[in-house]
């Protein structure tokens, strides 16, 4: 009966194709490739065009309040308890009715993803690994997904951090968008994450150079004066 709740939440979340793709690259093969980014955490994020969003509460993720996640997150309640046990760092959004629709990690020493990827992610003097985060439906698309990441950069620089790193994954174009809308900038290195029949993974490092997300940022404006033939 667990399983079956967890299923009628993933598909609340996700949708139901995104969770019937999700399972077919878990029980057969996929191949992810994490682009590693970075950005300081003073410069003002760039202007954006994101809708606002109902008042939320913003508070740091304990293991006495994890069960707040038990409304929208439900199969994250335990997951969020060990990582607030580890001393990672985490900060939620709640609804009115104490609900959170928003939460988001931060690591200050390597981290292993046992949870997700299955691999570690170095963390170097100074900076921070940012992970894990998401937003109900409801929000997407709103100022929130700013503001979440705000929060934990407040928290990570009174720590001593004054780097963010992270990855996102070359198909999550929402996720690759909303790093150039946050000011992010490429490190030119890739994590690539290899899984067969959902139980063997294989992980290697590629670089590059240049840039590979110049076709998602948006064209600058032109101030050159309109003329008329």
């Amino acid at each position: 009966m667990s399983s079956l709740i967890q299923l009628k939440q993933r598909i609340r979340q996700k949708g139901l194709r995104a969770t019937l793709n999700t399972a077919f690259k878990h029980y057969f093969f996929y191949h992810w490739e994490l682009l590693w980014m970075e950005r300081d955490l003073v410069s003002p994020v760039p202007p954006h065009s994101l809708k606002p969003y109902p008042p939320t509460r913003s508070t740091a993720i304990t293991v006495h309040n994890v069960q707040a996640f038990a409304k929208n997150f439900g199969d994250r309640v335990e997951t969020m308890r060990e990582l607030a046990a580890e001393g990672h760092t985490g900060v939620m959004h709640l609804d009115d009715e104490g609900h959170v629709v928003a939460f988001i990690w931060g690591s200050m020493r390597h981290y292993h993803d046992r949870h997700y990827y299955g691999c570690w992610f170095p963390v170097e003097p100074g900076e921070f690994f940012e992970f894990g985060g998401e937003l109900t439906r409801a929000y997407w698309g709103t100022t929130l997904s700013v503001d979440l990441q705000l929060d934990l950069w407040k928290a990570m620089l009174a720590q001593g951090c004054d780097k963010v790193v992270d990855v996102c994954e070359t198909h999550n174009i929402p996720a690759l968008k909303l790093h150039l809308r946050m000011g992010y900038k490429e490190q030119g290195r890739v994590t690539h994450v290899y899984c067969l029949f959902g139980r063997w993974k294989f992980f290697r490092e590629t670089r590059y150079s240049g840039s590979r997300l110049d076709a998602l940022r948006k064209p600058a404006p032109s101030n050159a004066p309109a003329t008329v033939a």
